[in-house]
């Protein structure tokens, strides 16, 4: 069974952020997820997901001075502290929301980094994961890699599935697991289907969009039933996340969702 989860960052931009749980409901979403939840109190945002009767299902770590255009901190090798600092603020947030999964972003490389810098980072990286994967095990959380397209986010350390899962096994934390996102797969890599049959094991979260525009996805180049079928025959039984800009108005798009509960 596909379960869909609204990303509140992306759609329903109709209406105030802490409104959006309620549209969402309203259009038959069980769960919602978005980028940040750090502008509002735990409490306001608890209150938003009691009131609709829908399940906080992830949001990401701190990801450093996002407005100044950084993109995470769990590879930038100084930021050490600020990245302890940003775990143990997401946990608290995921306490207060009984989120089970929380996405610590990579972080950017510099422009023209060598292979000396590009070593420094993947060090810093594996060192932060395995701090904060304990952390959220101590808590009872899954802790999340996402690989990310180079072409809308240039320079993002992490950007294909082998990298991730080599990443993975060199932590080697049981609740450390992958964000797979079709849009950024497809992308990269694409063979779709293929790279979720042999990264299930792996997989804790699914995210899609159209490709390439990342509108509704019944719009591109990718077919969804398709992928979503055999996601489904493979028995996964977490979320999938709908992180997408949709074309127009957030209600009028949802006809492709009709198949998994959503009500345009």
């Amino acid at each position: 069974m596909i379960r869909l989860a609204a990303n509140l960052s992306m759609l329903f931009q109709e209406h105030a952020f802490l409104d959006r749980f309620a549209a969402a409901a309203d259009a038959g979403f069980t769960g919602v997820e978005y980028l940040f939840p750090y502008a509002h109190s735990p409490e306001a945002l608890r209150t938003a997901l009691n009131e609709n009767g829908v399940e906080q299902v992830l949001f990401n770590l701190p990801p450093g001075d996002w407005e100044a255009g950084e993109r995470g901190l769990a590879s930038l090798p100084g930021r050490e502290a600020e990245f302890r600092d940003a775990v143990i603020e997401g946990l608290r947030y995921a306490a207060h929301l009984d989120c089970p999964r929380v996405h610590a972003m990579a972080g950017l490389l510099p422009k023209d980094a060598d292979s000396e810098v590009r070593e420094a980072h993947h060090a810093t990286y594996l060192a932060n994961l395995r701090y904060a994967a304990g952390e959220a095990a101590k808590a009872g959380r899954d802790l999340l890699i996402e690989p990310i397209n180079t072409r809308d986010m240039p320079g993002y350390f992490l950007s294909r599935q082998d990298q991730a899962v080599a990443v993975l096994e060199a932590v080697g934390a049981d609740n450390l697991r992958l964000q797979f996102d079709l849009y950024h797969c497809q992308i990269m890599e694409g063979d779709l289907i293929r790279h979720l049959e042999r990264l299930l094991p792996h997989i804790g979260h699914v995210q899609i969009a159209g490709v390439p525009e990342r509108h509704e996805p019944d719009i591109g180049e990718v077919h969804y039933p398709a992928v979503l079928e055999r996601l489904a025959a493979l028995d996964y039984r977490g979320w999938v996340g709908c992180e997408y800009r949709p074309a127009a108005d957030t209600r009028d798009g949802l006809g492709w969702g009709r198949d998994y509960g959503l009500q345009p």
